[in-house]
């Protein structure tokens, strides 16, 4: 049986769960014809750059969009991830980006999760029924694991600027990931690209140490104020507290000066 034909057969399967139905072929080619049509207008409003009225655009395509149609929904979440940068919306973003990272996992999955050939092209390995109706989906619409290749490359970079101007130890860590990925085969970027991937991986590091020692420090001053108040009906503070590395053991050990210096 072909996947057309499992997914007309089996009409309450899903993608992600079992209230989202597959569609007959007239259906589907409707249902995307309509998102198509909503993509279209969204995409024209984002060039006139009224990025909030493009990303309620996407969300009308998103809406209409076979659930199980994963390539077709990750490129309108990449889009609206594409929107909430221009808006300087950065969690926004990074959240819109990994939406559409997610959807094409659930094509061609990451190579920890599933079997690949030798240059990253696709799942060589068994997938699930599920799975499969997605891979066919994307072969009705004319899409390829090449093109799922370059729309992830996309996704990835959006979201590796959101969490790089997000700031933050977390965000500065994942943007950092982000960032190596991007500069390992299957990804292919263009010159423009490659410089900004070399420029992030120079800079990163420095910049992740900085706000981590200062996320640190910050973190320490508010336990010992939280430890002075606890101490000080007791005429005690923290600083009557020392603590010692023991070298050989990486192990601590505290003192206890009631000097308090």
């Amino acid at each position: 049986m072909s996947q057309e034909e499992k997914a007309v057969a089996n009409p309450t399967a899903s993608s992600e769960d079992s209230t989202s139905p597959i569609f007959s072929p007239d259906e589907e080619s409707q249902l995307l014809a309509e998102s198509q049509t909503e993509k279209a207008h969204a995409n024209k409003t984002f060039t006139s750059g009224d990025y909030s009225s493009a990303i309620q655009g996407y969300e009308k395509a998103l809406a209409v969009c076979p659930a199980y149609v994963e390539y077709d929904i990750a490129v309108l979440r990449s889009n609206i991830a594409a929107c909430h940068l221009r808006l300087q919306e950065w969690k926004q973003a990074v959240e819109s980006a990994t939406q559409a990272l997610e959807a094409l996992d659930r094509i061609d999955p990451p190579a920890e999760t599933a079997g690949k050939d030798g240059d990253g092209g696709g799942v060589v390995g068994e997938v699930d029924d599920a799975t499969e109706v997605r891979i066919a989906a994307l072969t009705r619409t004319g899409k390829t694991v090449n093109d799922v290749h370059k729309l992830r490359t996309k996704a990835l970079l959006r979201r590796a600027k959101a969490r790089r101007e997000a700031g933050g130890w977390s965000s500065l860590q994942g943007s950092l990931e982000d960032y190596q990925a991007l500069s390992k085969p299957p990804h292919q970027l263009s010159s423009l690209d490659q410089k900004a991937v070399h420029t992030a991986l120079r800079e990163l590091p420095p910049k992740l140490d900085e706000v981590k020692n200062a996320e640190v420090a910050e973190m320490m001053g508010k336990l010992k104020q939280l430890g002075n108040g606890i101490l000080n009906p007791f005429g005690l503070s923290t600083d009557n507290f020392q603590f010692a590395k023991d070298e050989q053991s990486g192990g601590y050990s505290m003192n206890f000066n009631q000097g308090g210096k």
